[in-house]
């Protein structure tokens, strides 16, 4: 992790010496303690994020100072007191934590979480308890916007002002605010607490203190129509109108080539080698899993090539990080070979919230896993300039992201923004396809500087796959005997063709018989 930032090392190290004393210290019954010495004496942590991930049952810990972001998230059992302030995400995905903060805490405060409880005293920013899911969240002081913002259970109790859109988008659950409430969004409803809420609600608060009084109010959902939103993909156009030629002679068809890529190139990396380089997306890492009646062959394939995948990884594959699956990461996450963060499916994150959920992730993970951080296509250059900063392995942009941006024309566009942001070498470039790619898509991508790419399977069955990888991998290595070269790393921008002159006009290649771009791609 050379070049990473103190506070990450110091994060990092903290996770590190905890993970073997939390076993011990539960069988002891005794608390664990950060920001003092050994003879305890208080020395605040400043700025540490991501401690103490996926907390156990029966841990509990005590921490002094002020943290960043993501710290006792994905926990599922235990406790976490911090004497201080908490950044953004704290408690996320909590599965049974038991979390209390004595100062103040900053935005998605209990983000997705579904068991287990949050307190905070000083209160937090926008979106606490945004996407919440069960458990409950108490809040001495004001909150800012969207609180309980698209949760569908759970309950949320303010002691406090609430910011504008309170419960925006909320299916389910309750927000109490007992403070000033700006009128809510449509869908939801304001009304007075009955007797038998206050009862039912103040029996789930141990602190008297915190106690609902009988004229706080009540957000609920609104009856209405709701419309699952199963998101949309366009794109317009494909790889078929470039063409890939070259001046060399054709190699023999029996002639071997090497068609393998790596993803991590740094030598603090535990790289990941695959056949082609081609990541398939598939689900789950079961389906890349081989059965007895499958052929012998059909296990060859399917052991050595990695996917990406949202659950059950091998220990070759990628665990992809998103919304869907933020709640089974701390059971999934420390199988896998590495792990992939879609930051088009997460809330927007800036560098110290990126930071502390990459803290957080590295402390489930096997040690020195690759990262991938995959970003929309239109956001290209924000991804990689992320990438350089956060030292991520590889950098994957999402081609189909609703723009319409075509595939031809994405590829000048990662070519500049890889100029300009990963001039060291150290993060690789991927593209996020919206259709199976062939072996001349890999080709033709390889040739645009692009070093992994990454695709849905086009079957389900575990041994079609297989067929599909192999029959793939066999296209490629024909599309480089026929140009003339012995590697994929030895295909060249030069060696691409336009077909047509759109396709020619978007992406700044050669028109096959012009022989050169055109005029406009000249222009300053």
């Amino acid at each position: 992790m050379a070049g990473v930032s103190e506070v990450v090392l110091r994060s990092m190290n903290i996770n590190e010496k905890l993970g073997p004393r939390l076993v011990a210290a539960a069988e002891q019954n005794a608390i664990l303690r950060i920001g003092w010495t050994n003879a305890g004496d208080p020395v605040p942590k400043n700025g540490e994020l991501g401690l103490c991930p996926a907390l156990p049952e029966g841990a509990r810990l005590r921490a002094l100072g002020v943290l960043g972001s993501w710290v006792a998230a994905f926990g599922s059992g235990g406790s976490f007191t911090l004497q201080g302030d908490a950044g953004s995400f704290l408690g996320a995905a909590n599965q049974g934590t038991t979390v209390h903060c004595e100062r103040m805490a900053g935005h998605f405060t209990g983000y997705m979480m579904q068991s287990g409880s949050i307190t905070v005293l000083d209160g937090c920013g926008n979106d606490t308890g945004a996407e919440m899911q069960g458990g409950h969240i108490i809040v001495r002081g004001a909150t800012g916007a969207r609180v309980g913002g698209g949760m569908s259970d759970g309950l949320i109790v303010v002691h406090g002002d609430v910011g504008p859109d309170p419960g925006a988008g909320m299916r389910g659950g309750r927000i109490v605010v007992n403070g000033r409430c700006p009128a809510p969004p449509p869908g939801v409803l304001l009304r007075p607490l009955t007797k038998k809420e206050v009862s039912e609600i103040n029996g789930l608060i141990e602190d008297e203190s915190m106690h609902v009084p009988s004229d706080a109010v009540c957000l609920v959902p609104q009856e209405g129509l709701h419309i699952e939103s199963t998101g949309f993909s366009v794109s317009s156009d494909d790889l078929s109108n470039v063409g890939l030629t070259s001046e060399e002679p054709p190699l023999r068809t029996y002639e071997t080539v090497d068609t393998v890529a790596l993803i991590g190139l740094s030598e603090e990396v535990q790289s990941l080698a695959i056949p082609l380089p081609l990541l398939p997306c598939i689900d789950s890492g079961t389906t890349m899993q081989a059965s007895k009646e499958n052929p012998e062959a059909v296990h060859n394939v399917l052991n050595r090539h990695p996917a990406m995948v949202m659950e059950q990884p091998r220990a070759v594959d990628v665990l992809m990080v998103a919304r869907e699956n933020l709640l089974d990461i701390r059971e999934a996450l420390p199988s896998a070979g590495g792990f992939a963060i879609d930051l088009q499916n997460l809330p927007p994150m800036d560098a110290e919230e990126l930071d502390g959920l990459m803290v957080a992730l590295r402390s489930m993970a096997k040690d020195n896993v690759p990262v991938t951080l995959v970003e929309a296509i239109s956001r290209v250059q924000v991804l990689h300039a992320r990438a350089a900063h956060h030292n991520i392995d590889l950098a994957m942009a999402r081609i189909e992201d609703g723009s319409g941006l075509s595939e031809a024309s994405a590829l000048p566009m990662t070519g500049r923004s890889k100029k300009e942001h990963l001039n060291s070498g150290q993060t690789q470039t991927g593209f996020l396809l919206g259709f199976a790619a062939s072996g001349h898509d890999l080709a033709v991508l390889m040739a645009s500087g692009v070093d992994v790419v990454s695709c849905a399977a086009p079957m389900a069955d575990t041994e079609d796959i297989a067929y599909w990888l192999q029959g793939t991998q066999e296209d490629l290595a024909n599309e480089l005997r026929r140009v003339g070269v012995k590697s994929i790393d030895m295909l060249q921008r030069k060696h691409l063709r336009a077909l047509n002159h759109e396709t020619a006009a978007v992406s700044g290649l050669r028109l096959a018989g012009y022989e050169r771009p055109l005029p406009h791609w000249f222009a300053r």
